[in-house]
């Protein structure tokens, strides 16, 4: 191996942890303690001399450098584990990687994992976040959640969530009505496609008949958006299906309307693999959850 490369631990420690934000989970997937990771990745990170994670009290983010550094990791590790069970058939195990965004990676998906591993520890879940599709054709992965209309040529594909689109922030900033938004910093973040339809604060703003507030709070992706909205930083026009945890638990409100509509989240999987037996099991379990999940409380 190449002396200038960090140590493969070191890498494979932030990856993991990259992937699913969160040291506790990281460690969990390697049979690791939360300390063994938080170590190996302080070494990664002054080996390299940057910051590559946020550290929270029950979360990390990413940094730019780790949002720099992790796909570059997640591909090759990913290469490296194709290629094994390539080498060594008959120890594959019975595994489906899904794809979808980390913003509902980490605000919906992963909090449920656990009821997959009960239900069925003979099926391996691995996830691949990113904004970008992956080629489900390509065998990067074999299962897709994409927030979008569900037009998606020579897969099969079915609604997964409703979108609804609200102001939401923390109950300390005291919003009771619209007139309070002059007040309070709009949180937005950055889309990563638009269209004549996307669910942003001008758009909101026109719904509602009133005149535009300039001040803003601006993020790259939407998983900050809704941190900083729970941390009392601001107003965030944000998916409530995204917080239905955080406005059922009284970490954010929503104090009034209107709601604008978006896109579903579909699932995506090719058409050759309509009868796939793994396949059908996760997707079976993603849609179970979806009708579990609760009604976003009224206003107030």
């Amino acid at each position: 191996m190449d002396s200038r490369l960090p140590p493969l631990t070191a890498l494979r420690a932030f990856e993991a942890a990259a992937r699913l934000l969160s040291f506790k989970h990281a460690a969990a997937e390697l049979s690791l303690t939360p300390t063994a990771i938080s170590h190996q990745v302080r070494q990664l990170e002054d080996r390299l001399g940057v910051a590559l994670f946020v550290r929270g009290t029950r979360r990390v983010d990413l940094t730019p450098a780790g949002q720099s550094l992790y796909p570059a990791l997640r591909d090759g590790f990913d290469a490296m584990a194709r290629a094994v069970q390539t080498v060594h058939p008959q120890e594959r195990p019975r595994s489906v990687v899904l794809s979808t965004t980390m913003a509902f990676a980490s605000r919906w998906l992963l909090p449920r994992l656990a009821r997959f591993a009960a239900l069925r520890p003979d099926i391996a879940l691995h996830l691949h976040t990113g904004d970008a599709p992956v080629d489900l054709q390509g065998g990067g992965a074999q299962l897709a959640i994409r927030y979008g209309p569900g037009r998606y040529p020579d897969l099969t594909s079915a609604s997964l969530l409703t979108s609804r689109f609200a102001p939401v922030c923390a109950p300390g900033l005291r919003v009771r009505g619209v007139d309070d938004l002059e007040r309070v910093p709009l949180i937005s973040f950055e889309w990563f496609r638009r269209d004549a339809v996307t669910p942003d604060w001008p758009l909101w703003f026109a719904h509602a008949g009133r005149a535009q507030v300039p001040r803003q709070l601006h993020f790259s992706d939407e998983v900050h958006a809704i941190q900083a909205a729970i941390g009392g930083q601001g107003m965030a026009l944000v998916n409530l299906a995204l917080v239905a945890d955080e406005l059922a638990g009284g970490l954010l409100h929503r104090p009034f309307g209107p709601e604008l509509p978006g896109h579903d989240f579909h699932l995506a999987w090719p058409q050759s693999r309509d009868s796939d037996p793994e396949l059908i099991a996760v997707r079976t379990w993603l849609l179970d959850e979806a009708t579990r999940r609760a009604t976003p409380p009224t206003l107030g």
